[in-house]
């Protein structure tokens, strides 16, 4: 459920970029911080963004900047929601710690346990999957495994979706290796309703929410940029930044369906940074304080690019819900969150008791990065200060120059001139892969057009690319997921399987076209 980042060039205008109303405790601000958040946002042209900060339990910044959609005046305030996406996995495992600590659950023990029908396509792992697996991304499944069971937007229901997963090939052995995944975090759901009796939205409202003082936010992505003060997703489209479709599928809420604003952000890493507690009491003990901050997957560090020298680490790993390395010498507590037109980044520094949530209705992550960095060396007192923009802005063009260096490279190496094996009318037919189900190949007009026929959005043309191979094309161009289809054939000139890949290394690990082997249905020729 993240997007990769992408790098943007010229400034737009920013109309009504400072128009929100006060900061609270604005006073003890970093000085510049304005400027920077601006400079960054016309860099990476982010149209509208909410920033919250907060040092010692106190708020110190909770405002927004720019606006909320393109071609609309009205100003991103302190209040305004945009969808966190993934930082919602946060929330989601501490909704876990408190049954655990009412005693209805047990960290270790398995998912069976508490869903009978459960099953992954492993018994081992089936049997032996605990409540703290679903959250740590070592199940075994690869990156974004089953995404596509709801990504974009599905007609399968949750229920649906979770016994499904008994159908999808792990791609590792169980607990070995860490791969990023949304569907457990839906079982996690799945769970919550099983042992407390009420919805993850529900129970989320109510017990999370509630306690933390969030009254402005909800946990519906359904309602995403539908209210009176939301920010509106945007993207790079075809090379221009431009409004596009809100993500609205309640298939996924408890992976990434809290829409918020600065001022509630700042109010949760106030909990967080406090192990836990809230206004007369506690919403969860220390005890479960260490338990979400733990590592359980190891990560590697890797290294990063010369420009961004100081995020080099010594450890890295993934906790419940949130992602633990080390920074300039202290540890980090970290997510990202990434849905269609929405990108964010919660940093938490707990030795320093400082927070910092970037929210932004744009696709880059070069910008939330730049502001989250500056930000966390002011309070680490780092001297001299960094150049952050500029080290995400070389990164960037890097990155971009890379892309497009690929997309030339595959383009001179097609063979052009090549001509399918069959008849355009011999591809047609219905394709049925175990997990998915049914892609619809149809012969029209003289040509091929392609439909998933449980994703509405996944509409498009098949253009023939070379011999066997053909290009998905999507009708609705804000996918940014086109994706090539290749025809694999027995000798007798029947068609035997097809698989997908992306058609470029930018497309959204969730549209995971190639965990996907579509085999024809019979009747197809």
């Amino acid at each position: 459920m993240s997007r990769p980042s992408t790098g943007f060039g010229r400034s737009m205008v920013f109309a009504g970029l400072l128009a929100s109303a006060p900061a609270i405790g604005a006073a003890q601000a970093p000085p510049g911080l304005d400027q920077f958040v601006t400079q960054v946002m016309g860099s990476f042209e982010v149209p509208g963004l909410s920033l919250a900060i907060v040092k010692d339990g106190k708020v110190i910044v909770a405002k927004g900047y720019g606006v909320r959609k393109l071609g609309d005046a009205a100003p991103v305030d302190q209040a305004t929601l945009f969808g966190i996406a993934s930082n919602t996995k946060l929330f989601t495992a501490a909704a876990l710690a408190l049954l655990v600590e009412e005693g209805k659950l047990e960290w270790d023990a398995p998912v069976v346990h508490y869903l009978p029908g459960f099953a992954l396509s492993d018994p081992f792992v089936t049997r032996e999957l605990s409540i703290r697996d679903l959250l740590v991304h070592r199940s075994g499944l690869g990156l974004g495994a089953g995404d596509l069971l709801w990504w974009p937007p599905s007609t399968y229901h949750r229920k649906e979706i979770t016994r499904r997963l008994r159908y999808i090939p792990l791609a590792t052995s169980f607990r070995t290796a860490y791969a990023y995944d949304n569907v457990l975090y839906g079982v996690a759901g799945d769970v919550i309703e099983a042992v407390a009796g009420q919805s993850w939205e529900d129970f989320m409202a109510e017990r999370i929410l509630r306690r933390v003082g969030m009254a402005g936010s909800h946990v519906w992505n359904s309602r995403s940029a539908a209210g009176p003060n939301d920010a509106w997703p945007h993207a790079r489209v075809e090379g221009t930044v431009r409004p596009i479709p809100p993500f609205r599928s309640d298939n996924v809420n408890p992976a990434g369906g809290i829409n918020a604003g600065a001022e509630d952000m700042a109010r949760w890493m106030i909990v967080q940074l406090d192990s836990g507690r809230v206004a007369g009491g506690r919403l969860f003990s220390q005890r479960s304080a260490r338990e979400l901050w733990t590592i359980v997957t190891p990560i590697p560090a890797g290294e990063p690019a010369a420009e961004l020298a100081p995020l080099r680490a010594e450890f890295n790993g993934y906790a419940l819900g949130v992602g633990v390395r080390d920074y300039r010498g202290v540890k980090v507590l970290s997510h990202t969150g990434g849905l269609p037109g929405f990108l964010s980044r919660v940093a938490m520094i707990p030795a320093r008791k400082v927070g910092v949530a970037v929210l932004t209705n744009a696709e880059s992550g070069s910008a939330f990065n730049a502001i989250v960095q500056w930000v966390l060396d002011y309070y680490l007192e780092v001297r001299p200060a960094h150049d952050w923009l500029s080290a995400f802005r070389s990164v960037q063009a890097r990155e971009d120059s890379a892309l497009a260096a690929t997309v030339r490279s595959a383009a001179a190496q097609r063979n052009s001139a090549s001509r399918p094996s069959l008849p355009l009318e011999r591809y047609a037919g219905t394709y049925r892969d175990v997990w998915y189900g049914d892609v619809l190949i149809e012969h029209q007009g003289g040509g091929l057009s392609i439909r998933f026929c449980c994703s509405p959005d996944l509409v498009g043309t098949l253009e023939h690319w070379q011999y066997d191979s053909f290009v998905a094309r999507w009708r609705d161009r804000a996918l940014r997921a086109d994706a090539y289809v290749t025809f694999a054939l027995h000798a007798d000139g029947s068609i035997d399987q097809v698989k997908m890949t992306p058609f470029t290394p930018d497309v959204d690990f969730s549209f995971d076209f190639q965990d996907l082997l579509l085999r024809p249905v019979r009747g197809t020729r």
